[in-house]
């Protein structure tokens, strides 16, 4: 998907939230366990409830991969049945050597037609360049998480100019690719780093996820964080999809979804 094509698609619902598909099957409602596929059949109600919401959906891979086989098939007929027009991120925090990542991919791109894969910057420029390959599709870096142990090496101050280690790797990192195919994680507990973030990558887009459960703030984040082209893709997971553990979780998922794309509206 084009930068152009995902501005628009924001512009015209007038949202700009990712829904991550967090599924766990410990947690969805237990008639679904009597499903051939409960995993997707779960995916497939809060799609059919959300879609018009909001502009992108994440999968957590962790949560497919745990099921094996039949995770992997969850996760591709999930991805077969989310409109041609949003958004898809693979949630899978790759990294690795050239040839390594070049397979990651090519697994992702080629074979699963996900937009965009989440990528680890910890073995430099190499490790990401292959993703970057692939016309019309976007990695999205880590840059600033919101996990409570990102100050382990995020936040360490590098010599000898006194840059924090996440803005060295956007300030590096931006020159590997472009707007057009280069976005970054900046957690939304990390709200009061985005205005110095957003000298660093004015014009890139940032996906933002820690709104709900994790106690983000989405007015906070839209404050520091849009920018002319909106800019934005606020992911909510738990707080949407588990919004309630009985029948009706998928019309309590709308519901939540709702709420957040009426508020994102007022910022746009």
């Amino acid at each position: 998907m084009t930068r152009q094509t995902l501005i628009d698609q924001i512009r015209k619902k007038k949202s700009f939230l990712c829904i991550g598909l967090d599924t766990d099957i410990q947690k969805i409602p237990t008639y679904l366990l009597k499903e051939k596929d409960p995993v997707f059949a779960f995916n497939k109600q809060i799609i059919d409830a959300t879609s018009e919401l909001c502009v992108a959906y994440k999968p957590n891979l962790a949560f497919y991969e745990s099921q094996g086989i039949k995770g992997w098939e969850s996760l591709q007929k999930t991805m077969d049945y989310i409109p041609k027009e949003i958004f898809t991120i693979a949630d899978a925090k790759r990294g690795d050597i050239g040839n390594t990542s070049g397979m990651y991919a090519r697994a992702f791109f080629d074979e699963m037609n996900f937009d965009a894969v989440t990528v680890a910057p910890y073995m430099g420029e190499d490790s990401v360049a292959p993703f970057l390959h692939f016309e019309g599709k976007w990695v999205i870096l880590l840059a600033l998480t919101s996990n409570k142990s990102s100050n382990d090496f995020q936040q360490l101050t590098l010599q000898p100019h006194g840059e924090k280690l996440y803005e060295r790797v956007l300030k590096q990192s931006k020159q590997w690719g472009s707007d057009q195919n280069l976005m970054y994680v900046v957690g939304a507990t990390q709200a009061s780093a985005l205005a110095e973030i957003r000298k660093i990558v004015p014009s890139h887009f940032l996906l933002v996820p820690g709104i709900g459960a994790q106690g983000g703030n989405l007015a906070e984040v839209a404050k520091f964080g849009l920018n002319d082209d909106v800019g934005l893709l606020v992911n909510s997971s738990r707080s949407i999809i588990y919004a309630s553990p009985g029948d009706d979780f998928a019309q309590r998922a709308q519901e939540e979804a709702e709420k957040l794309q009426k508020e994102m509206s007022e910022y746009l």
